[in-house]
């Protein structure tokens, strides 16, 4: 309660809430905004009931790709190149791992590459989406266009415009608002689709003819369980353990020991939804294939790719439950380097106690490491299959998910902007005493 009294009086801390929330209507408005030459409509009849890769796709923009507006790309591309750029970097591009290593300028460097990347990314993207709907037999044009190379490349232009505008958009939240914009920008799309889902599941199983007991039942029991998965996801999320370090150059005497003592914390999950993303885009892409071309559906090839593909049947299942604890381990260790925190605890004179400082601190800290993305591995996939058996226990519609990526995501970054807004709080504190 302190916090959020200090917050409506902090005029410069309200200015940037407000700004940001206009930024969302802005956003919001957008997704309402169709292509032009294009029939919405059928576009719309497409995306209903489709889960998978599409699925998350349309959650990710708040229905802007199933509306197909001009926005309809989302920042996707933009994370795409975002995560491409992070293993680049890692002695693959001899440049751009200098880059990394010049601070500041380095930095404007590597994030200008990174957006020509995601535009080159979302123009392809949108060629070749728009392409993929063409292709499904749909009249996704309206009557009179002709459908040839030139339109498809407007139609990709314009979309690779509205990403543009995006990145823009959540620049000036970066700027001017609260927490990073590209984060936001994603959250603002999930967001808008929670209220419509919860008021379609209260209609289908509270308001509607024949509603009884069990449907009453249903509804409770969903309703607890999103409930208990946002608490317990919010727990995960900032559980870390810490490793004790101590400086060889400060007083270690009892007196001073809490003075002297310091930590080093690592996440439980230290990879974030990353391996998730990557899982289902991995195993989204054959099902996204047999979406876009129908004639593949009853074929030897299309029963065997969905067999193998669609993480709702028990092959494709364990497929999907494997990459995501391979990713864990893989984008755990990108995100946290052993050798280098043994490198900089050296550097600063500080040693874990009980522990060598050099090869025996990274290897300390490298089996550390590897027992918590263990049980990260695992908490990242029990939230993954959530919404998974929950579908198939409650016979739930493709609409609701309870957990999954968007859950992942909309906790990760509201625990990260409440930190910024308690340290902007906290520094307008002491600003105040200072004065």
């Amino acid at each position: 309660m302190d916090t959020i009294k200090a917050v409506f009086k902090n005029k410069s801390l309200m200015k940037k809430i407000l700004f940001t929330l206009m930024a969302f209507l802005i956003y919001r408005a957008a997704t309402y905004i169709h292509m032009p030459l294009i029939n919405s409509e059928e576009i719309t009849q497409f995306f209903e009931g489709q889960g998978g890769f599409l699925g998350i796709m349309d959650a990710f923009t708040g229905n802007a790709l199933s509306n197909y507006s001009i926005i309809a790309l989302g920042i996707s591309p933009y994370i795409t190149a975002s995560i491409v750029m992070q293993l680049l970097k890692m002695d693959i591009v001899p440049l751009f791992k200098e880059w990394s290593e010049e601070g500041e300028t380095g930095k404007q460097k590597l994030s200008q590459v990174t957006r020509y990347l995601a535009l080159s990314l979302a123009f392809v993207q949108a060629m070749g989406m728009t392409y993929g709907f063409a292709l499904t037999g749909n009249a996704i044009f309206d009557i009179g266009v002709e459908a040839n190379f030139l339109t498809y490349t407007y139609l990709a232009l314009v979309m690779t415009a509205g990403t543009a505008f995006l990145l823009w958009l959540s620049d000036q939240i970066t700027l001017k608002g609260i927490g990073n914009g590209t984060s936001m920008i994603i959250v603002a799309g999930i967001i808008s689709g929670l209220p419509g889902m919860f008021t379609t599941l209260f209609s289908e199983y509270v308001t509607a003819d024949g509603s009884d007991l069990s449907s009453y039942s249903i509804f409770a029991v969903v309703v607890l369980l999103y409930i208990l998965v946002l608490i317990g996801v919010t727990i995960m999320q900032s559980a870390a353990r810490k490793i004790p370090i101590q400086y060889s150059n400060r007083p270690s005497t009892t007196k001073f020991q809490g003075k002297s003592d310091s930590s080093i914390p690592l996440k439980i999950n230290s990879a974030g939804v990353i391996p998730v993303i990557f899982a289902v885009t991995i195993l989204s892409l054959p099902q996204t294939l047999l979406n876009f071309l129908p004639q593949l559906q009853g074929s030897t090839a299309g029963l065997w790719l969905n067999e193998m593909f669609n993480y709702q049947r028990p092959l494709g299942y364990v497929v999907y439950a494997l990459l995501i604890i391979v990713f864990t381990f893989f984008y755990s260790f990108v995100q946290i380097n052993p050798d280098k925190i043994s490198n900089n605890l050296q550097k600063q004179n500080a040693y874990i106690p009980g522990v060598r400082p050099g090869v025996e601190t990274e290897n300390y800290i490298s089996k550390l490491l590897f027992k918590i993305t263990v049980v990260g591995a695992l908490y990242l996939l029990v939230v993954a299959s959530l919404p998974i058996f929950t579908a198939i226990i409650f016979d739930l519609p493709t609409y609701v998910q309870v957990g999954g990526t968007s859950l992942l995501i909309v906790v990760g970054v509201a625990l990260q902007t409440t930190k910024q807004i308690k340290t902007d709080v906290q520094g307008k504190s002491y600003s105040g005493f200072i004065r």
